[in-house]
């Protein structure tokens, strides 16, 4: 994975990008490509919080790439073969992966997002029938089904939990971008089916670059999930050839070792 684009906010969103934190956070974008084709994961910095309580919402990442294996085992981090050629893995913070060994895909190596749901039926009935997913598998005895926009995108699974979904205190969001001229219908048919909308459109600036328009919505379970105006979207996305110095210039400023000690807490490291 590449750090793509890094960006730093001296205050919290105005549609919660970064939780329910109002104070100074930063944003890092990573991915194997370009965000406006491939799966990219938004890793939220929320300065002066030194931990988060991971809930059963998020259940993990997939990844087909034997060079993603290779890599751990060269460098000794813990795998576990949950089936055959299928590894679990975790990322500093409990954040789960499962890295499988093959060749990697070309597309994209990120092969699926796995999100925790109390009802698989009502679930599936509101991400295919209400935001138009096509379901590509649905396994009743597994609880869980296989969904996505296309053939050649990173998929969606949702997987039954037994019981209700806790978000603990991370809160994540999947984001997906569309025309621009798509969101005030999106937020009209929530409006209309009686479910919920967390950020009703609104814009969102970006310090130096584009200004975005989104929609936030929350599934039956509250997950979160933003629909992005696609054309300021793609100008705001832009691979920043400075991303890499960016990111290690507010690594080296935050002295975040120095608040860990101060606060008694050990920091995780990879």
């Amino acid at each position: 994975l590449q750090v793509l684009r890094h960006e730093e906010f001296e205050e919290g969103c105005k549609a919660t990008c970064n939780g329910p934190y109002d104070g100074k956070w930063s944003k890092t974008m990573v991915g194997y490509g370009p965000e406006d084709n491939h799966f990219v994961a938004e890793l939220t910095y929320n300065y002066g919080i030194g931990e988060y309580r991971l809930g059963n919402d998020f259940l993990g990442i997939t990844l087909v790439s034997s060079q993603a294996v290779s890599n751990a085992k060269k460098v000794g981090w813990p795998l576990k073969e949950v089936t055959s050629g299928v590894f679990e893995t975790e990322a500093p913070g409990g954040y789960k992966f499962y890295l499988e060994d093959k060749e990697q895909l070309k597309q994209d190596p990120v092969w699926k997002v796995t999100l925790g749901v109390s009802d698989l039926q009502k679930s599936v009935s509101y991400w295919s029938g209400l935001l138009g997913m096509k379901i590509y598998e649905k396994d009743e005895e597994k609880q869980r089904a296989l969904l996505g926009y296309a053939d050649n995108q990173c998929k969606l699974e949702l997987k039954a939990v037994g019981g209700a979904v806790d978000h603990g205190t991370a809160f994540g969001r999947i984001a997906f971008s569309c025309p621009k001229e798509e969101l005030p219908n999106i937020e009209a048919l929530m409006k209309k089916e009686n479910q919920k909308i967390l950020t009703p459109l609104v814009s969102l600036d970006t310090p130096g670059k584009a200004t975005v328009q989104v929609v936030i919505l929350a599934d039956p379970d509250g997950h979160e999930i933003c629909f992005v105006g696609d054309e300021a979207f793609r100008e705001l996305s832009k691979l920043d050839p400075d991303g890499d110095k960016l990111l290690d210039d507010a690594m080296a400023a935050d002295k975040s070792d120095k608040w860990f000690a101060d606060h008694n807490m050990k920091k995780v490291s990879a």
